[in-house]
């Protein structure tokens, strides 16, 4: 691709391709193209002019030639990139606040006045409507408060007042509805299926294929804890499925043979095996769109406070004017009393701050399904941790196999790697890469197997049962027994590490030690989070005694719990919740899910199960856990300026309809800074709530 470079500092540079302008389409692939560049950290395309923006930290002459060799032929992005782009939205509500911008400057210069008379009374007959409307509904809203302002304007003869007001009010119902849907498509997009492998039932047994090569027809296998790629019909098994992501179900609903099954739901227990209708790209970001916009969490509930506190206002402020009228009679009073209304300034201001403030941790990674959950965040003083791929590295890897049997360690890795390779989890992906960077390949050598959550796997290879999981499944619940000469070995194995038992017929065969190494930044971000409030910071696992102590310690955690279970999590949630304390949870695997749910809001690691991402209110980037500390920032800052708001909002319109009712400021005038201050509040209410960008929330 020809180009020339229109600006260059250090580490961004922007350039200029040979076209006049991109289509989206272009503009969408292009940008695809460059993120996918290793070095570049941030691209910015804009296809009105032809140009790219590209933050990189790596070298310069790297960066030019892949934009040299890049070519809009040879790059096909997914199909669900381009489904959920939001550059055409932006673009076509951009264009529309220029239009009406221009429009309604063109007519008051061009237009001679008696034509602008007819147009502004065409014009109004619209705002009337809306505001019998809620008179026909029973419900008294700032729209009859519009409507009645903009009439009263109309007969008095100021045709420019009224014109005035129905351009601002225009104004500022395309920039709600324009921050509004671009919040929405943002978190849409966040939200959108990521699923790059699948496991394919071909005649040659399980494959893990990449998902762009399943068609329709192929048959694919989706075990516990794991999201169904496509939406399809079940041929065999049968599993209860979490819907929720599609259909708002909070109970998960059984599947069996001949079901339908959506993509982006989750198996929450059992086994599918799913014939695929449907494959990516078909409309599942639409529906992900209509399920957010209907949604109830979007609002906090100083948000919906604040909204029906505004309808309840509408009353007093039509009582306002007619009491104007009754004693001054004068009518430019009553309507300078009825351009003001605390309703309209409410309903903006607070859902566009909510909406931008989702919008903003998005940028740092942080993906929040709601408002209520930023705000349980801010008032939470409770915080509990999963340890595993939470305070731990999310990469745990196999530090060595301890045989307790006469078959070698790697045999004993490869036969563990065929069972842990189907199960979503951080221990069983560090078995089968350890078995991978070993060369042990392996066919699919056992039967069905069955996943115990939090517990282990049970199978059977070679007409041998084998279980592979924790001391309390392998020991407590199969009853294990240890070999004639193994305990000196078992009672030397190091404590420091983390044990995955794994046994056949009834007697312990291996011991995989499992380096679970502390993330670097754990200790600062426990000591932060105490210092934004959290009074009780609460370590929970399923590892022994000694693994949690000294993870605690290392962490500054002075309340932790060993060798706990899924429902021991979620039932410390539940006690603490009664006492009055709220509470939020950070966990990645399946067993952190009960939890999760249990919690005022729900913190899941991105690159945990999908089971815990879909349940959790919040998703967070797997490579740092700055992102909760940002997280809390973000959602304190927001619940005071919703307050801020909520002053500013009564205070100014209190003022101005006391100005209004003694004359003071006539209705053009009480209009213009009524929706003015309103435009202006919630252009500001866009704003990013930390000030510096994600430059320093990496820092």
């Amino acid at each position: 691709m020809r180009f020339t470079i229109r600006h260059e500092i250090k580490n961004r540079i922007r350039v200029h391709l040979e076209m006049k302008r991109m289509s989206f389409c272009e503009a969408d692939t292009l940008e695809y193209y460059l993120k996918g560049v290793e070095g570049i950290k941030e691209v910015r395309i804009y296809e009105r002019t032809a140009d790219a923006v590209i933050f990189y930290d790596h070298d310069r002459s790297i960066v030019l030639e892949k934009i040299r060799s890049f070519s809009f032929e040879n790059v096909k992005p997914p199909e669900r990139v381009l489904e959920s782009s939001g550059r055409e939205l932006s673009a076509r509500y951009y264009d529309k606040i220029v239009t009406t911008v221009v429009f309604h400057f063109c007519r008051r210069l061009i237009l001679p006045y008696f034509v602008r008379r007819i147009w502004v009374a065409l014009r109004t007959v619209r705002y009337l409507w809306r505001g019998l409307r809620t008179v026909k509904s029973r419900r008294l809203q700032v729209e009859l408060l519009d409507a009645i302002a903009i009439l009263a304007a109309v007969l008095t003869g100021d045709h420019n007042t009224a014109s005035g007001v129905m351009f601002l009010l225009k104004i500022g119902d395309t920039l709600e509805e324009w921050t509004h849907k671009r919040s929405v498509d943002d978190l849409a997009r966040r939200m959108s299926l990521n699923i790059d492998k699948v496991w394919l039932l071909t005649d040659r047994g399980e494959v893990l294929t990449d998902s762009s090569d399943i068609a329709c027809g192929d048959r694919v296998i989706v075990r516990i804890g794991n999201m169904i790629p496509f939406d399809g019909e079940v041929c065999s098994g049968e599993a209860m499925v979490n819907q929720a992501s599609m259909t708002g179900e909070s109970v998960a609903v059984r599947k069996a043979e001949g079901a339908s099954v959506f993509a982006g739901t989750v198996v929450e227990e059992g086994e599918l095996t799913v014939k695929v209708t449907q494959t990516e790209g078909c409309g599942r970001f639409d529906k992900i769109v209509k399920m957010i916009e209907e949604s109830e969490k979007m609002k906090s509930t100083l948000e919906s406070k604040a909204e029906r506190l505004a309808d309840r206002l509408v009353p007093y402020t039509l009582l306002a004017a007619a009491a104007t009228w009754l004693l001054s009679r004068n009518i430019a009073k009553a309507v300078s009393v009825l351009m003001v209304d605390y309703s309209c300034a409410l309903k903006m201001a607070m859902p566009i701050s909510v909406l931008s403030a989702i919008k903003e941790a998005s940028g740092y990674n942080i993906t929040v399904k709601g408002g209520k959950f930023l705000e349980a965040v801010a008032e939470a003083d409770t915080i509990v941790f999963d340890k595993t791929g939470t305070l731990t590295k999310a990469e745990p890897t196999v530090l060595r196999v301890v045989s307790f049997c006469d078959e070698p360690e790697d045999e004993l890795l490869r036969q563990a790697a065929c069972l842990e390779e189907h199960f979503p989890h951080s221990v069983a992906r560090a078995v089968v890469e350890a078995a991978s960077k070993k060369g042990l390949s392996h066919d699919e050598m056992h039967t069905n197997v069955e996943y115990i959550v939090a517990h282990g796997i049970a199978s059977y290879i070679d007409d041998e049962k084998a279980v592979i999981g924790s001391y309390h499944f392998v020991f407590e619940d199969e009853k294990v027994s240890l070999p004639d000469d193994g305990k000196e070995k078992f009672d030397s194995l190091p404590d420091e590490y983390s044990h995955l038992y794994y046994a056949k017929n009834g007697k312990l065969s291996a011991c995989i030690l499992i380096e679970d190494p502390l993330r670097k930044e754990a200790g600062r971000v426990v000591e932060r989070l105490r210092g934004q409030g959290f009074k009780h910071i609460v370590m929970m696992t399923g590892d022994s005694e000694r693994t949690a102590a000294k993870i605690a310690a290392e962490v500054g955690i002075t309340e932790y719990y060993a060798e706990v279970l899924p429902e021991d999590k979620a039932g410390y949630i539940d006690n603490a919740k009664a006492d009055g304390h709220r509470v939020v949870m950070v966990g990645d695997g399946i067993n952190d899910s009960p939890a999760l749910s249990a919690s005022d809001a729900g913190i899941a690691i991105s690159e945990g199960a999908e089971i815990a991402r879909q349940i959790a209110d919040i998703t967070i980037g797997s490579d740092d856990l700055e992102s909760i500390v940002i997280l809390r920032d973000i959602s304190r800052l927001l619940m005071k300026r919703i307050r801020f708001n909520y002053r500013a909002i009564v205070g100014f319109n209190t003022t101005l309809i006391g100005l209004g009712i003694a004359g003071f400021i006539p209705p053009a005038t009480s209009a213009m800074l009524h929706n003015g201050s309103t435009i202006a509040l919630g252009l500001k209410s866009m704003t990013d709530l930390i000030p510096e960008n994600k430059e320093q929330a990496g820092s």
